[in-house]
């Protein structure tokens, strides 16, 4: 047996749970702007920290379907979109927490964030680049990137997408993809033969459901931030409410939502 045996309890005691999760660190990333600090603005940063570690996340997962999609491989795909969903759901139940804010006390500490502001999410993008919903003029619209956030987004840009993944997937079917009359054909064939396909049915419908997720996330987004501001403008130069609500009819994979209409 090679390297050092590792002992679990108190005689294993040499990484501890502080020093693995870094604690420390991260409880030092909840710095209010405000002076006075305003009571809300702590449970404004954790959230939307807290939602950034949940895109990393997301992304890791996302990512790896992708790539095993890519391989022609439909398990491991499916288990990762779903561990997604339960991810997606939680997005969203972090909206019923930021509701507990209200106005008034946003107001206290709003002026902070003028230049800053959701819309400036990286790995949001991330997220919907490699989804397949690729808008390369997002990257032009954002400001003050960072040349690393950049890089990062040019390059989700450029690689293939999670529906790029489900395509190459069909092919190694034997199904043909190139055109819409041929994918919706395709798509057709699957959802009337689930017991010959249903593998490749499965996919289909996780990645639905995290298409799903990620709208209903959205329109709850455009409630809580219409609760919070109305139809004010939004902080970093966005629209707010509207420009939020503009967005909630955009789907990562139309072609499975058009099947439905032919079932």
């Amino acid at each position: 047996m090679t390297g050092e045996a590792r002992s679990f309890g108190e005689q294993g005691g040499r990484l501890t749970y502080g020093r693995y999760l870094r604690i420390a660190e991260l409880l030092d990333q909840q710095r209010p702007e405000s002076d006075p600090p305003a009571h809300d603005e702590l449970l404004f940063i954790t959230i939307h920290q807290v939602y950034e570690l949940w895109f990393q996340l997301l992304l890791h997962e996302l990512a790896d379907a992708r790539d095993h999609l890519l391989a022609g491989e439909a398990y491991l795909p499916r288990v990762r979109l779903e561990r997604c969903q339960v991810i997606e759901r939680l997005l969203m139940q972090q909206v019923d927490v930021i509701d507990t804010m209200t106005p008034q006390d946003f107001l206290a500490f709003r002026t902070n964030l003028a230049s800053a502001s959701g819309f400036q999410s990286v790995q949001f993008r991330e997220i919907e680049f490699l989804s397949g919903l690729k808008h390369p003029g997002f990257v032009r619209r954002l400001r003050n990137l960072e040349p690393a956030e950049e890089r990062r987004l040019r390059a989700r840009l450029a690689e293939p997408s999670l529906w790029d993944g489900f395509l190459a997937l069909l092919t190694a079917h034997g199904f043909a993809v190139d055109t819409p009359d041929e994918r919706l054909a395709s798509l057709s064939a699957v959802a009337h033969d689930r017991e010959r396909y249903g593998a490749l049915w499965d996919v289909a419908e996780a990645l639905l459901a995290h298409d799903q997720a990620w709208a209903l996330w959205r329109a709850r987004h455009v409630l809580m931030a219409e609760r919070q501001i109305g139809t004010k403008p939004g902080t970093g130069g966005s629209a707010g409410a509207p420009y939020l609500r503009s967005r909630i009819d955009f789907r990562f994979y139309p072609d499975l939502w058009a099947l439905r209409a032919t079932l």
